[in-house]
């Protein structure tokens, strides 16, 4: 079972899609387990297949503070087939990820979840044509307004792809802001990652945006292109597999911020 999910130690939490790359790369497994249920474990509760709690590559078990969570994973697992596929374990990928690389690191991975509000993609706007202009506009503007309000971070914005320095208060406001828990960080991790913005990310987590909103923010530019030239079947597909890995960050998310979330 460990060599399944190598990929989740190897940072902290890891791009979603170089995993699932990384993932469908690696020789899949035969299932060796009938059943995958969830028993309640010291912080929360642990999954177990054939009654053995699974653990991390490095042997940490697995405990998730949220029952709704852990039936979720649960779930993965006793939806494989003859052969074990992580690819469809997103849950399954960020639960190894926070233990093996978040808890005990939970300010580094901060740090590097702050970085990208540095060149969030909400601060690079299209010169034209017009109707890209104002629906960038009309996405974004709402997220940035709210940063500026409720967090006072006041960043720069630029057109085209020229780099801008933000200010250094911003930065450091944005950052305030973000979540403590390992759970909530590593799932914004993998929601900045998937949408290239550490700001729609935090308006999720604020309660500013839904997922339906943050995912159509995050792709204002390619749905437009999709518009004007149609749509690349490859890419399609690519994007449904990144829409897998953000579902699976905003359900943890969720399940962590939902009350009794801490355990039996």
């Amino acid at each position: 079972m460990r060599e399944l999910f190598e990929e989740a130690a190897s940072q902290p939490p890891p791009d979603p899609r170089e995993s699932a790359r990384a993932s469908a790369r690696t020789p899949q497994r035969k299932r060796f387990y009938k059943e995958a249920s969830v028993t309640e474990a010291e912080g929360g509760f642990a999954i177990t297949l054939d009654g053995k709690p699974i653990r991390t590559p490095s042997r940490r078990p697995v405990v998730i503070p949220s029952r709704e969570l852990a039936d979720a994973v649960a779930a993965e697992w006793a939806a494989q087939g003859e052969t074990i596929d992580p690819v469809s374990m997103p849950l399954t990928r960020v639960a190894n990820s926070v233990v093996e690389g978040v808890v005990d690191r939970v300010d580094l991975v901060s740090d590097d979840l702050a970085k990208y509000f540095e060149s969030d993609l909400l601060f690079y706007r299209a010169g034209h044509p017009e109707g890209l202009v104002t629906r960038e506009a009309a996405h974004w503007d709402p997220v940035l307004f709210w940063a500026a309000e409720a967090l006072g971070a006041h960043f720069i914005l630029s057109e085209g792809v020229m780099h801008v320095k933000q200010p250094d208060e911003a930065l450091l406001a944005a950052r305030a802001a973000l979540p403590g828990d390992a759970w909530s960080v590593a799932a914004l991790h993998v929601v900045t990652t998937l949408t290239g913005s550490a700001l729609l990310a935090l308006a999720l987590a604020h309660g500013v945006r839904d997922a339906g909103q943050v995912w159509a923010a995050a792709h204002v530019d390619e749905d437009w292109n999709i518009e004007q030239w149609g749509l690349d079947e490859e890419a399609a597909s690519r994007r449904a597999t990144r829409l897998r890995d953000f579902e699976a960050a905003v359900a943890v998310l969720a399940a962590v911020k939902a009350p009794g979330a801490e355990g039996p």
